[in-house]
């Protein structure tokens, strides 16, 4: 059998050599790199400034209610849930906001309330209401973004952060 002159016989040693020489240049590559940014070490929570959204007699159980934030650019929903739930707020523990824009490819979400997830037409990613915008299935890498919320004595919502990175922004910084 003819072997092919550019090929290389690699021993398991020569390998193992080259691998942990890899392995030292990344760590030193990383340790001079400084530390992390401040949205990878945590959670990407910013606090943005405070925006009244609605009241809550705007709201009616299982139907969502078309809001912005933090901008105009921004398409959201509010949603009365009728039962308390992960991150909700209110008298009842029950009201959530949300953006509408699918974190995977940007797609516009659409509420399915028989369900309470929230389904891209995209690539399928599903988002559960009831659980801080959990995904439940499809492409999406991170859970849906969930408005940081504050009710008022006068009824009065408003959205003060979001608890993920919005679609297509580079930081959750307005500017």
């Amino acid at each position: 059998m003819k072997r092919c002159k550019l090929m290389v016989d690699l021993g398991r040693r020569q390998f193992l050599r080259g691998s942990a020489a890899t392995a030292a240049g990344a760590a030193v590559a990383t340790v001079a790199g400084g530390s992390k940014p401040a949205a990878a070490q945590g959670s990407a929570r910013v606090a943005y400034p405070s925006a009244r959204l609605a009241n809550i007699k705007d709201l009616t159980v299982n139907e969502p209610l078309e809001v912005t934030y933090p901008d105009a650019d921004a398409p959201g929903v509010l949603l009365k849930l009728g039962r308390p739930v992960e991150g909700g707020v209110g008298p009842d523990g029950d009201i959530v906001g949300f953006t509408t824009v699918c974190p995977h490819k940007g797609f516009p979400l659409h509420y399915t309330a028989a369900e309470r997830v929230f389904d891209c037409p995209g690539h399928y990613s599903r988002f559960d209401a009831e659980k801080g915008g959990q995904q439940i299935w499809g492409q999406a890498t991170q859970n849906l973004p969930q408005y940081d919320l504050r009710v008022d004595e006068k009824g009065d919502i408003y959205a003060e952060g979001v608890d993920e990175l919005l679609y297509g922004r580079l930081s959750n910084v307005l500017g």
